[in-house]
C-alpha cells in the first residue's frame, strides 16, 4: 500500500473514530440537529456514534476494510437528511431551533458530504496490485 493511501486510510479511520466518540461526549450537539419527527433522537445519536467508531476501527483491518468503507458510504447517506434539515431550515447549531442559524455555513455541511462520500468510496476496493489482506 502506498504511503499516500495509508495516510488517507488512517486519517479517515481517525476522523470517524473521533467523530463517533464526539457523539458520546457531546450528545446534545447531535440530538439538536436530528430532524423532528424521527423517533428516539438520543438513541439514534448513540447508535450512529457507535457505528462511526466501529467502522473507523474496521477500516484498519484489511479483511474488513472494504465492508467498512461501504458502511461509511451508507452512513453518510443515512445522515444526509439531518445535514439537509440543518441547511434548509437554517438550524441554529447551539439551540437546535430553525432559523437564525449560520446560513451559508450550514450549506457547507452539504457540500462536504460529496468529498466525504468519494473519500470513503476510494477505499471500497483495493488499488490494482494491492493485496487486500495486507495492511
Amino acid at each position: 500500500m502506498s504511503i499516500a493511501r495509508r495516510i488517507s486510510l488512517y486519517a479517515m479511520s481517525g476522523l470517524y473514530i473521533l467523530a463517533g466518540f464526539n457523539h458520546l461526549w457531546n450528545p446534545e450537539f447531535y440530538v439538536r440537529i436530528i430532524p423532528p419527527g424521527l423517533p428516539e433522537p438520543e438513541l439514534l445519536n448513540v447508535v450512529s456514534g457507535l457505528i462511526e467508531i466501529t467502522l473507523g476501527v474496521y477500516l484498519l483491518e484489511p479483511r474488513t476494510r472494504v465492508l467498512a468503507a461501504w458502511g461509511i458510504v451508507a452512513l453518510l447517506i443515512a445522515v444526509f437528511p439531518a445535514n439537509l434539515y440543518v441547511a434548509v431550515e437554517n438550524v441554529n447549531m447551539e439551540t437546535g431551533e430553525p432559523g437564525g442559524g449560520a446560513g451559508a455555513l450550514n450549506w457547507v455541511r452539504i457540500a462536504l458530504q460529496f468529498p466525504l462520500w468519494y473519500w470513503a468510496w476510494t477505499h471500497t476496493r483495493p488499488l490494482p496490485g494491492e493485496d487486500p489482506r495486507s495492511g
